[in-house]
């Protein structure tokens, strides 16, 4: 199973042909991996989690993440990390990890702190604060493919403040976007 980042950004881009939908797997990828160094596990294999975790999204879009298994059994990943790919379904019939319930926070929350970002005069996450998210978060109309209660009970789940897990997550965005791997594709641009 591989987890080396470069070999994992193959995997992906073989099966992934959309930049916003690669754009959004970068972003949970260096969000997953903030919190990975935050929690002390590992953080390549959190990051490969959340760079994978929409790899049957472009071809499967009404059925996903129901075809990760098949995409990824051939490159060689475990029933372990297939599942807690698989595990940012809504509809997850078990208790989640910590892992999982990581991914599942941040997969809409990561969209929507560059959502905010993008209609920022400068376009900047350096200078997003959390206040302007959440207010962002209160207007029904921005963003309203975004579930709120999501966003909300994603952080809880996580047991972290809503405001300290926002604040987490653009300051990890606004340093991974500045990092050398994330140049190729940057987040937002």
């Amino acid at each position: 199973m591989q987890t080396n980042r470069p070999e994992v950004w193959q995997v992906l881009k073989q099966h992934v042909s959309s930049e916003v939908l690669l754009k959004h797997c970068l972003a949970v990828e260096i969000a997953m991996r903030a919190y990975a160094v935050k929690f002390a596990e590992d953080v390549d294999y959190w990051g490969a989690v959340g760079l994978l975790h929409d790899v049957d999204f472009d071809k499967y879009p009404d059925d996903h993440p129901h075809h990760a298994r098949e995409i990824l059994a051939v490159h060689g990943y475990d029933d372990q990390f297939i599942l807690d790919v698989e595990s940012h379904a809504r509809e997850w019939p078990q208790e989640r990890t910590l892992l999982q319930k990581t991914l599942l926070a941040l997969d809409e929350l990561t969209g929507f702190i560059i959502a905010c970002a993008l209609v920022r005069p400068d376009k900047s996450l350096d200078n997003l604060e959390v206040k302007s998210v959440v207010k962002k978060m209160k207007d029904k109309g921005f963003a309203r493919a975004v579930n709120r209660e999501t966003l909300i009970s994603g952080a809880a789940d996580m047991e972290i403040d809503l405001n300290e897990h926002i604040g987490f997550v653009i300051e990890a965005l606004a340093a991974g976007a500045k990092a050398p791997e994330y140049q190729e594709l940057p987040l937002i641009g």
